[in-house]
């Protein structure tokens, strides 16, 4: 009599028990070694992120949708006010082309400040396209959403990542990071952008990161952080943790010098 048995199932290959409760130490832990892993086999030393919308369209296609709306009776004001955003599309397009410009030229065996993104659309891929077209390589950070968020085409594919946990995800944001621009956003941004300067502040991480915050008109009507200072809930000197500008040049020379003196001399991933 033939025996059909396959036998018992591995622990790591049964997958009732690696999406369960039991095993989430797993999952985290999974989360932290196979993307150190990739960072190791493909030489990816720092980087340098981009945070922002996902709601950003490129400028030509904010064009067809208004032109669009303007012949067929569709919505106008949201179209224009697509269009004024995609402005900050084209803007982290440029400043991510010339990082990579910048960083490829650097001397050394490491990949040094490749542009990171969240991985989605908007204004993580136009920083994804401009390093791509740069001819660098790039990395993404996306994440399992219930309203799926597509990885967007120009990450480099084995770069690539999906995280099921949020604070994974952050984890390599920061943990890689050199220096972050911060583009204007929702939510998620505010998050993003606030964590990292708590980090700072609480002095969580001792990396001196270059931040700027990118759109002076979009982030002086979102936020009042002067507010905080004359109502004493943080020093004024905690404004000086970031840089606002409305500039592509004056964000890439901010940038290139915070890294040409806290970071070439200290390559990889610290806190």
């Amino acid at each position: 009599m033939d025996d059909d048995r396959s036998g018992p199932t591995k622990a790591y290959r049964n997958e009732t028990f690696i999406n369960s409760p039991e095993a989430r130490e797993l999952r985290i832990l999974a989360e932290y070694v196979e993307p150190a892993a990739r960072f190791e086999k493909y030489n990816v030393s720092d980087t340098i992120v981009f945070f922002g919308s996902a709601r950003a369209l490129p400028r030509d296609e904010a064009n067809k949708r208004l032109e669009a709306a303007r012949n067929h009776g569709g919505d106008v004001a949201c179209a224009e006010r697509d269009l004024t955003l995609s402005r900050y599309y084209e803007e982290a397009r440029t400043l991510a082309g010339r990082l990579t410009e910048w960083s490829k030229g650097l001397e050394g065996t490491k990949r040094r400040f490749l542009i990171c993104t969240g991985g989605g659309p908007g204004i993580m891929e136009a920083a994804n396209r401009g390093a791509s077209e740069a001819g660098g390589i790039n990395t993404g950070f996306n994440v399992s959403l219930p309203m799926e968020q597509n990885d967007n085409p120009f990450i480099t594919r084995e770069l690539d990542f999906e995280f099921h946990y949020f604070f994974m995800r952050k984890f390599w944001f920061v943990y890689l990071a050199k220096a972050i621009v911060v583009f204007p956003g929702g939510f998620g941004t505010l998050d993003e952008f606030f964590e990292v300067l708590t980090l700072i502040q609480t002095q969580k991480t001792r990396k001196r990161i270059p931040i700027v915050l990118f759109g002076k008109d979009f982030w002086d009507d979102a936020l009042n952080l002067e507010a905080l200072v004359r109502h004493g809930t943080i020093s004024a000197g905690d404004l000086d943790l970031f840089f606002e500008t409305d500039s592509v040049d004056e964000a890439l020379d901010h940038i290139v010098a915070g890294l040409t003196e806290h970071a070439l001399d200290r390559p990889g991933g610290f806190m």
